[in-house]
C-alpha cells in the first residue's frame, strides 16, 4: 500500500477531505455570539483589538480573511492577540484553549466539517504549507493537525455509536 493512501496533507485545494479539512474552507459556526464563516476568519480576526473589526474579519473565508490579517502585524511585536476585549499572550495556555473552543464550536455546529474529519478516518494529518515557528504564525501546523486529529477521533466515535 502507498504511503500517501496513509497521509493527508491537508490544503484548500487540494482533493476532499483535504480540502474540507482546511482553515479556509467555509464552515459557518458561531463563537462566543460572533458569527464565523470559517476557522481563518476567526484566527485572523485575533490580530484585530477592536470587537467590532474582529466580527467582521470572523465573517469571512479563505484568502479574503487571510488578507485582512496579514494587514495587521502588531501581534508579531507585541506577542498578543484579542478576543471580545481580552488578551491573550500568544503562548499562552489561555489562547490554546480559546483556539479549542473555537473548533469545538464549529465541530459541533458544523456537520459538513464533521463528515470531512469522519471521511478522514485513522489517516495521519499534516499541513506542509503551515508554519512551525509560533513567533511567526497563530496557529502552528502541529497545533493545527493535532486539534483535527483529536476531533477526528470524537468524529469516528460519534460515526461508530450510529451504525450501532
Amino acid at each position: 500500500m502507498d504511503l500517501a493512501e496513509h497521509i493527508i496533507d491537508i490544503y484548500s485545494k487540494g482533493e476532499y477531505p483535504s480540502s474540507a479539512l482546511s482553515n479556509f474552507a467555509e464552515h459557518r459556526f458561531t463563537m462566543d455570539g460572533v458569527p464565523c464563516g470559517s476557522m481563518e476568519g476567526f484566527l485572523q480576526s485575533l490580530k484585530y483589538r477592536e470587537p467590532a473589526r474582529q466580527a467582521q474579519i470572523c465573517a469571512l473565508v479563505g484568502k479574503d480573511a487571510k488578507r485582512a490579517g496579514e494587514k495587521k502585524r502588531l501581534w508579531r511585536l507585541t506577542k498578543k492577540v484579542w478576543w471580545r476585549g481580552n488578551a491573550y499572550g500568544l503562548f499562552s495556555d489561555e489562547l490554546q484553549r480559546l483556539i479549542d473552543r473555537a473548533y469545538r464550536q464549529m465541530y459541533e455546529q458544523c456537520p459538513s466539517f464533521r463528515q470531512a474529519l469522519a471521511d478522514a478516518g485513522d489517516r495521519e494529518l499534516v499541513h506542509t504549507m503551515g508554519k512551525k515557528d509560533m513567533r511567526t504564525t497563530i496557529l502552528t501546523e502541529y497545533q493545527f493537525t493535532r486539534r483535527l486529529e483529536a476531533l477526528g477521533r470524537t468524529a469516528q466515535g460519534a460515526e461508530k455509536q450510529q451504525k450501532a
